[in-house]
């Protein structure tokens, strides 16, 4: 579906989706109320992850004949991964910034006005942070699911990248030129994707900037403790392989032009 809107959209948020049938409509009730006060045009993107229930038709009839707002829903018949959704929106999405949020709203839309004041004081990419000293959880994860997440981001700090207290909070923005050139790069399908998006965004010269959010664990989730977390700690190993293989290429490169230029001082 795809509803014409204004020529410049300033804003998409981006929603992947996995069998909400019965969620999806309250979701983009909420985050079109939120953009119809805004004074700019915006879109609603849509990515259902081949749900076996009605989730599209869901999302189609909560955005139809919405005035002033652009909207996509678009479907696959098969299941890719989270990361694979957010990477068909972002590429598909029209705004000069782009937001992913997570399908729960687990951060609420509104904690977009902090993102979009970072983006003004200058950050290519904005991140959503739980773990930052001013955020606020409003409903704790359970105990399990929360050691579990620690310990992901642990090993990410240790192993892959450093810097960031919070890697995997569904909330994260980004200017156009920025989103179109990082997940046009992405590789990961699955829940791990964002520690990639974050690599590729310190490989690539990205501004990140940090923002508390406010944060309440929507139960039940998508990500299953013991298969979910395998699943993570592989994209986590190969994330490593690659960043590592990538920086020892982008060494020889510079090396090559550096022994380049001073051949053609000494000629």
């Amino acid at each position: 579906m795809s509803v014409p809107g204004p020529k410049t959209i300033h804003l998409s948020v981006v929603i992947p989706t996995y069998e909400k049938e019965a969620r999806i409509a309250a979701t983009l009730e909420n985050v079109a109320a939120y953009l119809a006060g805004k004074p700019f045009a915006s879109e609603i993107v849509v990515v259902d992850d081949g749900s076996a229930d009605r989730t599209a038709e869901a999302a189609r009839r909560a955005l139809a004949g919405r005035a002033g707002l652009a909207a996509k829903v678009l479907s696959r018949g098969f299941n890719l991964g989270k990361g694979a959704s957010v990477r068909e929106g972002i590429l598909a999405a029209a705004g000069e910034i782009v937001l992913f949020a997570d399908d729960d709203l687990s951060t609420p839309i509104e904690e977009l006005d902090k993102a979009l004041a970072a983006i003004e004081a200058g950050a290519d990419v904005v991140i959503g942070s739980r773990a930052h000293p001013d955020a606020a959880i409003t409903v704790r994860q359970r105990r399990p699911r929360e050691l579990m997440g620690k310990a992901f981001n642990l090993l990410v700090r240790l192993f892959v990248l450093r810097g960031h207290r919070d890697t995997q909070c569904g909330f994260k923005a980004f200017r156009r030129a920025a989103a179109k050139d990082i997940f046009a790069r992405l590789r990961t399908a699955g829940f791990g994707f964002d520690v990639e998006v974050l690599v590729l965004c310190r490989d690539l010269g990205y501004r990140v900037a940090e923002v508390p959010v406010t944060w309440c664990d929507v139960r039940p989730s998508r990500l299953r403790i013991f298969g979910g977390s395998w699943s993570m700690l592989k994209d986590l190993w190969r994330i490593r392989r690659e960043a590592r293989r990538d920086a020892r290429r982008r060494a020889r490169t510079e090396e090559d032009r550096r022994q380049g230029r001073d051949h053609e001082e000494n000629d």
